[in-house]
């Protein structure tokens, strides 16, 4: 089971690289390609888009074939996607290059999940599941950095092909490390679209994808924030990508600790919270080095803080379609990140400097905040109401 755990952990880290390495090099890429930074951001949202084409697509097919099957084809999706990418000289084959790598990502995540809660024991499935995204966090810390760096070194190309080339060691790890088994669920289509009757799913879906929204209508364009509005060099950015994966990692492990002491809703919407506090204060002091990169922290923190209760949230919520709303919830993150990069490069379209960005960003958290408080009052009601029928 290690090895298996292991040969997933290599994928998310290539999706982790994939999805946040182009933030480290936006400013390489729009002078490459000769386009403007809003509209290199604009990457961002095409591979948001394909997250959310792909995940509904690759579930109504994957009971066809083996799961095996199914995880050898979506990474060779982001072999092919990155490569697209990396040799691309046109928009529309930079964009396409985007959607097809951004394809397989929330499948890879929900077939992982189901393959880790087949072979791993009574009591391991989740911590089965928290190693396989340890991956993403690590990329984060590891390997988005890592690109930065080769993006301003040397070029934004050379950060692709190494996410490429190491999706084609990804694929010999699958091929060696993890079992043929197949999903043949005996619920049957319809019913597990039930759960989705409730406004509290809905709700929950609004809080992830407002929330991831809100965070990257600023994180999308961290380079040029940094290196406009708070002074900092290019060089430095290596750097700064390090401390906002730490932020990630540390907001994760932060999250995993307190869910034993708060409910899931509390987490959440105190984090929503704290994110929109922090934005603000990177509108009024992200000239002050040291403040931009603390709050940056912060919201980077936040951004993975909420991963975890949101989940739990999402499987209370879809009885019955567990599955189902887990790929939603996929499928409303990665909408927040195409949300999040339109509306912080509209604020550059319009003519604003580099530091209202993160306006958008903190009305789109306070709007995830906001979901949350809603869902908490609708559960309120519901449980009211439960009681009164048993009494």
């Amino acid at each position: 089971m290690k090895k298996t755990v292991f040969s997933l952990a290599l994928g998310t880290f290539g999706l982790g690289m994939a999805e946040f390495g182009i933030m480290g090099v936006l400013t390489e890429l729009a002078r490459d390609t000769r386009i403007s930074i809003p509209s290199a951001g604009s990457m961002i949202s095409y591979y948001a888009f394909g997250v959310v084409m792909g995940a509904p697509v690759i579930a109504l097919f994957s009971n066809k074939f083996s799961l095996k099957t199914v995880l050898l084809f979506l990474v060779a999706l982001c072999v092919v996607g990155n490569a697209i990418f990396t040799f691309s000289t046109s928009y529309l084959w930079l964009a396409i290059g985007r959607l097809v790598s951004g394809f397989p990502h929330g499948a890879f995540f929900g077939v992982g999940a189901v393959i880790l809660s087949k072979i791993a024991p009574p009591g391991k499935v989740t911590l089965a599941v928290a190693g396989m995204i340890a991956g993403m966090t690590v990329a984060n810390l590891v390997g988005v950095p890592l690109g930065t760096w080769l993006g301003h070194e040397y070029n934004w190309r050379y950060t692709f092909f190494l996410i490429a080339a190491f999706d084609a060691l990804v694929i010999l790890s699958i091929i060696l490390w993890v079992p043929k088994l197949y999903d043949k669920s005996e619920t049957r289509l319809t019913e597990q679209f039930h759960f989705l009757k409730k406004p509290e799913p809905w709700l929950i879906f609004a809080a992830t994808m407002f929330g991831n929204a809100g965070v990257f209508a600023w994180f999308s364009f961290v380079k040029p924030f940094m290196v406009n509005v708070s002074g900092f060099s290019e060089g430095f950015m290596t750097v700064i990508m390090m401390l906002m994966g730490l932020g990630m990692v540390l907001g994760n492990l932060m999250s995993g600790k307190l869910s034993g002491r708060y409910s899931p809703l509390r987490i959440a919407a105190t984090t929503d919270l704290v994110i929109v506090l922090s934005l603000v204060l990177l509108f009024v002091f992200g000239e002050n080095k040291s403040a931009s990169l603390v709050m940056g922290f912060i919201c980077c923190a936040g951004l993975f803080a909420l991963s975890a209760p949101l989940q739990i949230m999402l499987l209370q919520n879809a009885r019955g379609g567990e599955l189902l709303g887990a790929a939603g919830g996929q499928v409303a993150f990665n909408l927040g990140s195409a949300i999040g990069a339109y509306f912080g490069g509209l604020m550059i379209t319009l003519g604003y400097s580099w530091s209202y960005v993160t306006l958008p960003a903190a009305i789109l958290s306070f709007a995830a905040m906001s979901s949350l408080l809603l869902y908490g009052r609708q559960k309120a009601k519901r449980d009211q109401a439960n009681a009164s029928a048993l009494a």
